[in-house]
């Protein structure tokens, strides 16, 4: 059978699967592999097959991997089965592996591991190393052949050979030879003086010697010709070697090679027509900057080491301009030759653009690189509102130190989305769309070095927000960092539930970055409470808490001998409230309004009918002196705004009459004059 077409693949002796066992010629032309037949490797699949003449033949031997050694010069060939079971049985042939002898050579089954024979291609003698169990030591077994063999060859044992390729060609890599075997039908050994080789002969040089050359591809052969080698399309055979120095000569190719090892002489030369050509001064091409160690991020004061190389081009003629970015220039000769690298320090945090160019008389060429140059972070602080309303935009703040403009980069997560938002600006606005406790983390990023920190966010669908501002000698002592102002927001907090006996944790005051110091007090609905378009208590706490600021009951002693305190920013104003929708609210307040409306002209109109109509009227002007005398505005005021707060529970418990319609008449009346006023 031919190895071209009925072995499928030939792998070495490293692979995991297959080895090739491959004693060359002219020495032996024994050769044992292992692979399979058919159109492509098969795994698990090893067959052995062995050749007699140098590959040009094979025949399978066996079905399974074994271990193969030579003894005698090949005159006797061992054979192992490799298998995790243990043996006791090996095969051996003397007839070049067309037949098969078995031998014990034990009487205990081992594991084997391995064949050895003693040094040098004559022995007879070899050993079979393993163990008998996986917790025993190693087990040498010796076989010795020597008996078998009753006498050395002599000439009448041999017969001789010639080496052949498939076409029947003699001339093999530029030389004929011939061989001698031992006869199949002699039975001697060889020993140390044999020699396999009789006679060689150098032949003429053909074109079956020669290959295409690098970037050269053969064509496919016309009938009435042989096939040539051409250039690749991506190849020029008269483009100067890389290492072309100006001055020296350099040969372009024809196309040709000769085969490597191998030595015919004369005949055909294609290698002849070779033109001499002088090397150019070539324009340096492929020029590249580097940094040792591949970081491009570096801390202030550090020291960088540059690399220049240039894969293609002249060297002794180019000069290199090297710019490092922060004002150092110089100009440089053979920079690339000498492999001399440019060590430089940066003083200062920035971006440096590191340039270097090579230029001589066929052209230049360029390459650039940015250094990072940072100082390592330091802090990181988020800063976000603690509480916010659902659908509300809310915005997320990074505070960093050192600060590095344009340096670093900023990675948030929202919630349990482990998908970060990558910034490069410090804040990120965004919004909640469902309620309950979110936490916000976020990384940032600079050369080497990161931090993290992370807050959580209250989203609730109603709460109160009061502004409030501080005397000034607290700005004097507002040093502007976050742990300050959490540490007087926690404060705020503690006073002002303490005095209205308000539950703390429904209270949450932050404190605004910046000067003046103010701060917003958030009012939150109890986890307990259900949820009302209204709540009559929340407006009560509202009302408690204006009424402790607004009398001066809030306040702390703060170092130098100074008290602060703590009041409503705008005291003129309501708080504000914050709901599920703006557009919701606005529907049920116009709602109310009209409702209010409609209710008054219906009880005018009922009014205007009844009897005691008179009556009303007479009550009226006899008690109008009394109830327009002069009073204090601020109270009466103050009580019309409490009355109006909780108009809607009075009217719930109570049942209208004439009285209570002359009572609400004669203040409304009483409002308007002062609104007039």
């Amino acid at each position: 059978m031919s190895v071209d077409n009925k072995i499928n693949k030939i792998k070495p002796l490293i692979d995991y699967f297959q080895s090739l066992l491959l004693i060359g010629c002219p020495l032996l032309s024994l050769s044992f592999v292992t692979g399979n037949l058919g159109s492509q490797l098969v795994e698990y699949k090893e067959e052995m097959y062995i050749t007699s003449d140098c590959g040009k033949t094979w025949r399978q031997v066996f079905e399974e991997e074994h271990h193969i050694l030579y003894l005698d010069h090949g005159g006797v060939i061992v054979a192992i089965k490799d298998t995790s079971i243990p043996l006791k049985i090996l095969k051996f042939s003397i007839d070049e592996g067309q037949t098969w002898s078995t031998h014990n050579f034990t009487s205990t089954s081992v594991f084997v591991d391995g064949l050895l024979s003693e040094p040098g291609d004559e022995t007879l003698v070899m050993t079979v190393f393993g163990h008998i169990s996986y917790r025993s030591d190693w087990e040498l077994v010796k076989v010795d052949f020597r008996p078998s063999f009753p006498r050395e060859c002599t000439d009448d044992d041999y017969e001789s050979w010639e080496l052949t390729n498939l076409q029947g060609d003699r001339c093999i890599m530029g030389q004929q030879r011939s061989f001698r075997k031992r006869k199949i039908s002699s039975w001697c050994i060889k020993g140390r003086s044999f020699t396999s080789a009789l006679t060689s002969k150098v032949c003429e040089c053909a074109n079956s010697d020669f290959l295409c050359d690098y970037g050269f591809e053969r064509s496919a052969p016309l009938k009435s010709q042989s096939s040539k080698c051409f250039a690749d399309f991506w190849f020029n055979p008269e483009a100067p070697p890389e290492d072309c120095v100006l001055g020296q000569a350099y040969t372009s190719s024809s196309g040709y090679r000769k085969v490597v090892s191998n030595v015919c002489e004369g005949g055909v030369d294609l290698q002849q027509n070779l033109a001499q050509h002088l090397c150019p001064l070539i324009a340096p091409k492929g020029l590249q900057i580097s940094i040792r160690g591949e970081s491009l991020a570096v801390k202030p004061g550090e020291d960088i080491t540059f690399i220049v190389r240039q894969e293609q081009g002249d060297t002794l003629n180019t000069k290199y301009q090297v710019d490092l970015g922060d004002g150092f220039k110089a100009i440089y000769v053979n920079l690339t030759m000498t492999g001399e690298p440019i060590r430089h320090r940066y003083e200062n945090p920035g971006i440096y653009r590191v340039s270097v160019k090579a230029e001589n008389v066929a052209g230049h060429d360029e390459s650039v690189v940015f250094v990072q140059v940072n100082s390592p972070l330091q802090a990181l602080n988020l800063e976000v509102v603690p509480v916010i309303g659902r659908n509300q935009e809310v915005n997320l703040t990074a505070i960093i130190l050192p600060k590095n403009p344009n340096l670093t980069v900023f990675y948030w997560w929202i919630g349990n989305n482990l998908q970060p938002l990558l910034t490069l600006d410090s804040f990120l606005v965004t919004k909640f769309a469902v309620t309950g406790d979110v936490r916000v983390t976020v990384q940032a990023s600079c050369g080497n070095s990161m931090l993290q920190d992370s807050k959580v966010v209250h989203v609730f669908d109603h709460f109160h927000v009061l502004p409030l501002k501080f005397t000034k000698h607290l700005d004097m002592y507002n040093p502007n960092i976050p742990e300050w102002r959490e540490d007087i927001g926690r404060v705020v907090t503690r006073l002002v539930a303490k005095e209205t006996n308000i539950p703390e944790e429904t209270l949450m005051t932050v404190v605004k970055p910046g000067l003046p110091t103010t701060a917003d007090l958030h009012v939150l609905l109890p986890a307990n409470q259900p949820k009302r378009k209204r709540s009559v208590t929340s407006d009560k706490r509202i009302a408690a808490i204006k009424q402790a600021l607004n009398a001066h009951n809030i306040s702390f002693f703060l170092r130098g001998g100074y008290w602060v305190l703590v009041t409503l920013a705008d005291s003129d104003s309501d708080s504000q409230r914050i709901g599920g929708g703006s557009g919701y609210w606005a529907i049920v307040v116009l709602f109310v309004i009209c409702l209010v409306a409609v209710g008054a002209f219906i009880l005018y109109k009922f009014k205007r009918k009844l009897p005691g109509r008179n009556v009303y009227a007479q009550m009226h002007n006899e008690k109008e002196q009394e109830m327009t005398s002069p009073v204090n505005h601020s109270e009466d005021t103050q009580n019309i705004i409490q009355g109006e707060e909780f108009i809607d529970d009075d009217l719930d418990s109570q049942t209208l009459g004439n009285h209570s319609g002359v009572v609400l008449s004669i203040n409304s009346r009483e409002m308007h004059s002062y609104l007039v006023s």
